[in-house]
C-alpha cells in the first residue's frame, strides 16, 4: 500500500484509524518460523529461509552471500519489500511491500552438465505455475522464457516473472517475483497483473510460498536426477503443455537490434524457442524479448 506523505497512521477526530504502510489488514506479514517448520527438513532441498523486511534486490544479495560463501544451496531469501528489483533485460520492477512475493533460491546442480543449465527458469515457471495453481485456484500460463501469465478481464496479463544468475562457478541465483494482492490502481504498467485480480481463491501468502517451493523441490529433484535431461524428467513435455507461446505468431526482439518474428512451434531440447518463419525456416532463440503479436481485428 503507498503511503502518502502526510500518512503518519492516526486518524482525524471521529475517523476510522488509517491504514499505514504496516497495517494493511490485507496484506499481513510473511510468519518465518512457519515458513522454516513447513519447508526445511532433513533430507529436503530447502536448508534456510530468512525473511527479511526490506531489501534492494533478493538476487543481489544471494550471489553476494554465495560468493562469500555464507550460503549453500537450498538457502531461500524472502523480503517484504524490494526497492532495487530487476527482471531481465536490466528491467526496473517496484511493487507495494507484501503485496506479492519476492525471493530468490540457491541451486548448484553439480550433477547437470553446465549445459543444460539453462532449463533452471524454465523448470522454475513450471514449478510456480503447478504451485499457484494448487495452492491459489488460478489458471496460469506461461510465457518463454520466464513469465507467467493470467487472465483479467479476458486479457492475458503478467503476474509473475523469474530471473537467474551465475553465482561462482557451481551456483545459480534465481528469483522470483508474483503479484499476489495488488489491486488495479497499484498495477504497474497496464499488460501487468495478480493473483488477486484473476480470482484467486486464496491471497494468503503463507501457503502460496510453500506451495511454489514444494513444487520447486519436486520439480529440481526430477530434473537433477535425471542428469538435467529435459526429456527424460518429463520438463520438457510440461512446459510445451502449459506455455501459452506455442502456437502464436511473435516478435522476437534480438540482440544486437534484430527482429525476427514467426510462429512459435516448439521449445527445443536446449530450452530455445524455434520459430517458424516467413521465409519456411525453422529458427531457434536463445535470448531476446518475445512479443505475443495480437491478431489484427478485422
Amino acid at each position: 500500500m503507498t503511503k502518502s506523505p502526510d500518512d503518519d497512521g492516526t486518524a482525524g477526530p471521529g475517523l476510522p484509524p488509517a491504514r499505514g504502510r504496516w497495517t494493511d489488514l490485507d496484506r499481513p506479514p510473511l510468519n518465518a518460523a512457519g515458513l522454516r517448520r513447513g519447508l526445511v527438513r532433513e533430507g529436503g532441498l530447502w536448508r534456510r529461509v530468512d525473511v527479511v523486511q526490506r531489501t534492494g534486490s533478493t538476487n543481489s544479495d544471494l550471489v553476494a552471500r554465495a560468493e562469500a560463501g555464507t550460503a549453500g544451496e537450498g538457502s531461500v531469501l524472502v523480503a517484504e519489500e524490494q526497492t532495487a528489483a530487476r527482471g531481465r533485460l536490466d528491467r526496473r520492477w517496484t511493487a507495494p511491500a507484501r503485496s506479492g512475493l519476492f525471493f530468490s533460491v540457491l541451486l548448484r546442480p553439480v550433477e547437470v552438465p553446465v549445459a543444460r543449465w539453462g532449463w533452471l527458469p524454465l523448470l522454475t515457471g513450471v514449478a510456480v505455475a503447478t504451485g499457484l495453481s494448487r495452492a491459489a485456484g488460478v489458471d496460469t500460463a506461461l510465457k518463454w522464457p520466464n513469465d507467467l501469465l493470467v487472465t483479467v478481464g479476458g486479457e492475458e496479463r503478467k503476474a509473475a516473472g523469474i530471473l537467474a544468475e551465475r553465482a561462482g562457478d557451481d551456483g545459480v541465483v534465481i528469483g522470483v517475483g508474483v503479484n499476489v494482492s495488488l489491486r488495479a490502481d497499484e498495477l504497474p504498467v497496464p499488460t501487468a497483473g495478480s493473483l488477486a485480480l484473476a480470482g484467486a481463491v486464496s491471497t494468503d501468502r503463507d501457503p502460496l510460498l510453500r506451495g511454489v517451493l514444494r513444487s520447486l523441490e519436486d520439480w529440481y529433484g526430477r530434473w537433477r536426477a535425471a542428469g538435467g535431461d529435459p526429456a527424460a524428467s518429463g520438463l520438457q513435455e510440461t512446459y510445451a503443455a502449459g506455455c501459452a507461446t506455442l502456437g502464436r505468431t511473435v516478435r522476437a526482439e534480438l540482440p544486437g537490434d534484430r527482429v525476427l518474428r514467426g510462429e512459435a512451434v516448439a521449445v527445443d531440447g536446449d530450452g530455445r524457442l524455434v520459430l517458424a518463419t516467413e521465409e519456411g525456416v525453422q529458427e531457434p532463440v536463445g535470448a531476446g524479448d518475445i512479443v505475443h503479436v495480437r491478431p489484427v481485428a478485422p
